[in-house]
């Protein structure tokens, strides 16, 4: 039964955190630049050159939509207060269950905004490819790899995110060798760069005819798309183009045709491949595509004074190197080793559910570099 020392105690503990977080935001700054841009976008002739102008419209729907997330947040507050004067007057249930309604929604709001406020950097706002190969365990870990792609395509789904797959390359009895995603919306890079790492699965294999437990491994990396409005130059006196039969389902045509293209990038050792496409072309330029993406990032480690060959020194996908364990057998738990985080719902994890463990990371990250 609610009672309402309890949620006064609640709402005090959320608006003393709503106080501290409010203080951090700067929304006069943010509306200061909307202005800016918006005059930007009034004055004589500014059209002339709509395309130039795609940054800056860019910029202004990012800001406009973080005023509106914050602007949210103090109506959550504002809302809380008002409903806590009537029930001090009023502590019937339907005034306490409204005020519980309304606890729940101003703690939804911060969660929110405390999360945005951690994807504050360029890439984070846009969209993300994301790649996924399988590890140590043979059939049973391309089929993990499989389970991934599914994982994330329900997340994507949940937020309204689009899913298409760049290249894919299946395994000989089930599941999926590796495959390359772009999951394309509004801070899809700033959600998912917490997925990046070694994903381990423990459970009763299904291939397994004397249904012994076995643990399988697959990585996942993951790269801001760098899309058009980016520019990474590429010299293609630098780069190794390779044309190959594509492997896998698709007929004769596939089969037999010359048009899977692989690309080396010879200073930096990145190889990507697509075969996706019946066309060379189409596999070429969204191989190209990838290359991309991957050589920002690398740019974008550059400037954060990280090291590039962090390609080279990869943990090994298996034992030991993982970031997070999905345990179906003997229990069935989620385990986040950066977090701690811990989910029983393993089931939900796997069709989509994963806001929590990326938030939890997220914050863990930013502690560990605040304190650094």
């Amino acid at each position: 039964m609610l009672q309402y020392a309890d949620l006064k105690t609640q709402s005090q503990t959320l608006k003393n955190q709503f106080a501290s977080l409010w203080g951090r935001l700067d929304r006069d700054r943010r509306v200061a630049r909307l202005a800016e841009i918006e005059a930007i976008l009034s004055s004589p002739g500014a059209w002339d050159d709509p395309e130039g102008l795609k940054p800056l419209l860019q910029e202004k729907s990012r800001i406009a939509d973080l005023v509106e997330l914050w602007d949210r947040l103090h109506k959550a507050k504002t809302d809380l207060d008002e409903w806590l004067a009537m029930a001090a007057e009023d502590q019937s249930p339907e005034m306490l269950e409204a005020l519980d309604e309304q606890v729940r929604l101003l703690e939804q709001r911060l969660g929110d905004t405390e999360l945005r406020t951690l994807l504050s950097g360029q890439e984070d706002a846009g969209s993300a490819i994301l790649d996924i190969h399988s590890g140590a365990g043979g059939t049973e870990a391309q089929d993990w790899a499989e389970m991934l792609v599914r994982m994330y395509q329900r997340w994507a789904e949940r937020h309204d995110l689009s899913v298409k797959v760049l290249d894919l390359l299946p395994g000989e009895e089930a599941g999926i060798k590796s495959v390359s995603l772009l999951v394309e919306g509004p801070y899809a890079y700033g959600h998912l760069k917490a997925e990046k790492g070694i994903h381990r699965l423990i459970r009763i294999s299904p291939f397994d005819s004397s249904g012994r437990r076995h643990t399988s491994f697959a990585s996942v990396d993951v790269y801001p798309d760098a899309g058009k409005d980016i520019e990474i130059e590429i010299d293609e006196e630098d780069v190794r183009v390779d044309v190959f039969r594509a492997s896998g389902p698709g007929g004769q045509k596939v089969n037999k045709t010359s048009s899977a293209v692989r690309l080396t990038h010879e200073p930096t050792g990145i190889v990507v491949s697509c075969q996706n496409e019946k066309s060379q072309f189409r596999n070429k330029e969204t191989a190209y595509k990838i290359l991309k993406a991957r050589l920002y990032e690398l740019e974008l480690r550059k400037l954060a004074d990280a090291k590039a060959a962090d390609y080279a020194t990869k943990d090994a996908i298996n034992f030991g190197s993982q970031i997070r364990t999905y345990t179906l057998q003997p229990y069935r738990l989620v385990k986040d080793h950066r977090s701690a985080t811990e989910m029983t719902n393993v089931d939900a994890v796997l069709d989509g559910d994963l806001d929590t463990l990326i938030r939890n990371q997220l914050l863990s990250e930013h502690a560990r570099k605040t304190s650094d």
